[in-house]
């Protein structure tokens, strides 16, 4: 189907057209696919003189088995002694992980958050991350460089050791927000400044001036519900101590 892996259809339809003479985007638009993708079918499996359909079919097969097998089990998800569930545990960390992804997280930065959350400790070093998730260090890094500027986690050295371990703990979301809020500020002053210069009562203007007043109520909410948490935490810090 469009937008979905090559058939064996496809393939007989793409080495039938290659031989009339036409070209890559021709040949997309017949099938509903971008021009790059028949491209890098055609480029892989032989090229426009050497393709063949049969050939081209089995090949990517091969390709798909040899990449299944190489791909080592994920580790187990450490229960903790508490006699958690390991399967609903993977299965609830993908669902989350995609949850951050349509929130608009970069799909490495929410599977590390993912990684984080579930741990008892929230806290996991380099190592531990390309291990569980099976990515290189450099992934990781990026991943963890992304959401501490978001300030969803926090840097800290082990201790006794050299090595920099990744810390996420109750207030990550706090921290969120704080960064949003200030994001939300600078945006609140430049709606008011282009309000200023474009004229309030110019069509342009107003509308600056009216995203001004709808941000700054936004940025208002933000603020109150942050103060309510701290307090909930504090009364609920305070009760644990007597």
């Amino acid at each position: 189907m469009p937008g979905g892996r090559l058939t064996g259809q496809d393939r007989q339809h793409i080495a039938a057209w290659l031989a009339e003479g036409l070209g890559y985007a021709e040949i997309g638009r017949r099938l509903g696919r971008p021009a790059s993708t028949i491209m890098r079918e055609v480029t892989r499996n032989g090229g426009p003189d050497g393709y063949g359909a049969d050939q081209a079919h089995e090949a990517t097969r091969h390709r798909a088995r040899r990449h299944k097998q190489a791909q080592p089990p994920a580790p187990p998800t450490p229960d903790s002694g508490h006699g958690r569930d390991p399967q609903a545990v993977q299965d609830f960390t993908q669902s989350f992980t995609d949850l951050l992804v349509q929130q608009g997280l970069p799909r490495m930065a929410a599977r590390v958050l993912a990684c984080l959350y579930i741990t008892d400790s929230g806290t996991l070093t380099a190592a531990d991350l390309v291990q569980r998730l099976r990515v290189s260090p450099a992934s990781v890094s990026h991943a963890v460089t992304f959401l501490e500027q978001q300030g969803m986690l926090k840097r800290e050295r082990a201790p006794g050791g050299r090595r920099e371990r990744y810390v996420m703990d109750d207030e990550i979301w706090l921290r969120s927000i704080l960064a949003s809020v200030q994001m939300n500020d600078a945006l609140v002053a430049a709606s008011q400044r282009g309000s200023e210069i474009l004229g309030v009562a110019t069509p342009a203007g107003a509308r600056f001036a009216s995203s001004a007043e709808l941000l700054l109520l936004v940025s208002e909410a933000h603020r109150q519900a942050m103060e309510q948490w701290q307090q909930h935490l504090a009364a609920r810090n305070a009760g644990r101590q007597q």
